[in-house]
């Protein structure tokens, strides 16, 4: 087996591992996530934290305000 395809599986390993870690609710508004529900699944947004062992969630409305609120700090602080 080649050090690329046991690379492959050992951080697929451990991202597994980190499934367990999966919260149970937004981490900004506290919104319930539902792991059973498909929409939830497809639409709620997944930040793994390799080297913090940390898995964070967050409802789409929260996404997609933290992006929202990412793009304007860029703009505002982009060189001109």
């Amino acid at each position: 087996m080649s050090k690329k395809a046991l690379d492959t599986i050992t951080e697929e390993a451990q991202l597994m591992g980190l499934f367990e870690k999966l919260p149970d609710h937004c981490l900004t508004c506290l919104k319930p996530y539902d792991s059973k529900d498909r929409e939830m699944v497809t639409t709620w947004s997944v930040v793994v934290r390799n080297k913090a062992q940390k898995v964070n969630l967050y409802c789409p409305e929260c996404w997609s305000m933290a992006k929202s609120a990412i793009k304007d700090f860029l703009e505002k602080n982009k060189p001109h």
